[in-house]
């Protein structure tokens, strides 16, 4: 298509700006505000003069349901086109923009004097990228005033505005402009994982310990250790993979996300290894370093030794891949941009998005109240994840650790109400969010998984029989602290509780559904490389078919998950709001498959 020609040449040259209008954009109108600082944050006033910032905008497709409706297509099991994943040009034509777009875009642009030199097109041209541009400048074009603000809890500083706005010619052509009202940056960001100091003791001597490098026969009964701790062994047998044989190693790849600073220690994999599953050494990982990522082997995260210590321990041999994304302190300044001003999920969108070969499968364990983020924001974040799905590659978000909401559960919509919070992205319906469970022989809801329904997004079709079907057995409970048309959330769940890790060649316990999310991404990859040992595809976006085969899960049926001053959802028989449709049993998604 010429488009997509013209795409292709504006992607490596500058963008060519149409001659600007007259009267100069002066038809200003609110694309988002917040009433107020957004809760932990305080404003410290404007930043030195000569400060700048990269803006990034996003533009609305030509064809609006085109991306998202080819997503369904290729990830539906009765649909002709199930498995047959889109390439990167593909998705381009797909999200493109009208002509007339980045027409309108660059004109805007030209009337505040931005060279076009300054500006590059990512995304099969669906966002636009300004560069080093003057606060001052950015004031001007967005209607804003930028300020630096201080989180109270982690002193991180960044650079934020609490209203901007568009030209209103702009409004049914940009979807978002990032960095602006979205602060959940870095550090406010919720890790969904926690050393357990209150957990069980690891004396000396421990059996856990003792007998943890055994190997046990694939027939074998869980071992009783499983009871007090979790390791790969009990989640090995808990969800059937013990048998598996990965095949497909050499085109099969595992991928985990890392943010705040975090990066995974090699020495630690290897002990780890040593200790939990001696079959898998000599394994490691590689290491991706994204926008200035960390990646200096010396005191490693807790999150990321978690991540792709269980995540390689169940994939084992799968390639697993480390991507240690930037943004955060310690952050390189300089006298132009004192403070943080990036924007994590686009940080590493970015960069992924743009690669020749992209992990089959990718575990993320971050999130953050839904209601900090604003929705064009957030809606702008949850369709590159559907680029993501479209192109083959199945994405896991851990649901987060606070039940159905932490703290006060205010809302923020101006009526101070109070609210059951959802999580983004775990509430974005393209990608599947991972709950919690704890014990074995039943395993229970943990009463920290997060879950619930979106405020943003509405209920897609793949999960709407189940989540009705879980709604007309809710009846009146909980009426009036949740959207019931909303999407619900988590989809599918795995052990959080008790894992040991080793940190710093030092074991602890973590819980979390961080742990449930490589988990489940580890049983996830080793469904991949069965399809992909057998010349199919990977199973990309996973929610259409999990919803169309419940009874391959081991359904949850007992446990809550209170919050806000209430006992929250409680499990049951089928979907709930806390462990989704269960744990995954390995062997009968194979079957499944086929």
């Amino acid at each position: 298509m010429y488009w997509l020609s013209v795409l292709s040449v504006l992607t490596v040259v500058p963008l060519g700006f149409a001659t600007p209008p007259s009267p100069c954009w002066d038809d200003m109108r609110l694309k988002h505000s917040w009433d107020s600082i957004p809760e932990k944050w305080e404003c410290q006033g404007h930043p030195p003069a000569g400060t700048t910032i990269d803006l990034r905008v996003a533009l609305k497709p030509h064809r609006k349901n085109a991306l998202i409706d080819a997503l369904y297509e290729v990830s539906d099991p009765s649909h002709s086109k199930y498995g047959a994943h889109l390439s990167k040009e593909q998705v381009a034509e797909l999200v493109a923009p009208h002509p007339d777009t980045l027409e309108l875009v660059g004109s805007w642009l030209a009337c505040h004097e931005v060279p076009s030199t300054a500006v590059s097109i990512t995304h099969g041209g669906s966002w636009l990228t300004v560069y080093n541009v003057p606060l001052t400048q950015a004031n001007a074009l967005l209607g804003a005033t930028y300020q630096r603000y201080r989180h109270i809890e982690t002193n991180e500083t960044i650079i934020r505005t609490i209203s901007y706005a568009l030209p209103a010619a702009l409004h049914e052509h940009v979807q978002t402009v990032a960095p602006t009202t979205y602060f959940g940056s870095p550090h406010a960001l919720r890790l969904t994982s926690k050393v357990m100091s209150n957990g069980p003791t690891l004396p000396n001597g421990d059996p856990v310990l003792q007998n943890a490098s055994s190997t046990f026969a694939p027939g074998a009964p869980l071992p009783s250790t499983c009871l007090k701790t979790i390791t790969p062994e009990c989640l090995r047998r808990l969800y059937n993979t013990m048998s598996y044989k990965p095949q497909a190693r050499s085109v099969n790849q595992l991928g985990i996300t890392g943010y705040l600073g975090e990066f995974a220690s090699q020495s630690d994999l290897t002990k780890f290894l040593t200790l939990f599953r001696v079959d898998a050494l000599p394994a490691q990982f590689s290491a991706v370093v994204v926008n200035g990522g960390i990646n200096d082997q010396n005191q490693p995260g807790v999150e990321a030794n978690l991540d792709i210590q269980y995540a390689e321990s169940i994939s084992y041999p799968t390639p697993n891949i480390f991507y240690s994304t930037g943004g955060t302190p310690p952050y390189k300044a300089d006298e132009q941009t004192p403070t943080n001003a990036n924007e994590p999920y686009l940080d590493w969108l970015d960069f992924i998005l743009n690669q020749q070969t992209i992990p089959q499968t990718i575990s993320t364990s971050y999130g953050d109240d839904e209601q900090t983020v604003p929705q064009d924001y957030a809606e702008s974040v949850c369709n590159l994840f559907a680029q993501l799905g479209s192109m083959g590659v199945s994405v896991l978000f851990a649901s987060g650790d606070i039940g159905v909401g932490g703290g006060s559960c205010h809302s923020n919509d101006g009526t101070n109400s109070v609210k059951f919070i959802p999580i983004f992205p775990p509430s974005c319906p393209f990608v599947t969010a991972v709950g919690g469970t704890t014990q074995v022989n039943p395993e229970v809801a943990a009463n920290f998984s997060s879950g619930g329904f979106s405020n943003y997004f509405s209920r897609p079709c793949y999960q709407e029989a189940a989540v009705v079907s879980y709604l007309t057995k809710l009846g009146g409970q909980n009426s009036g602290l949740f959207n019931p048309n909303g999407r619900g959330y988590p989809d599918i769940s795995a052990q959080a509780m008790n894992f040991l890790v080793v940190v710093n060649k030092t074991v602890v316990i973590v819980s979390g559904t961080s742990c449930s999310a490589p988990t489940a991404a580890g049983v996830i990859s080793l469904l991949n490389d069965f399809l992909i040992s057998k010349g199919r595809s990977p199973l990309g976006f996973l929610n259409p078919l999990f919803y169309r085969a419940p009874t391959s899960f081991n359904d949850i049926t007992s446990g809550s998950n209170p919050g806000c001053g209430t006992s929250g959802f409680s499990a049951g028989t089928g979907w709930d709001p806390i462990t989704g449709l269960g744990t995954p049993d390995f062997l009968k998604l194979q079957a499944a498959l086929g």
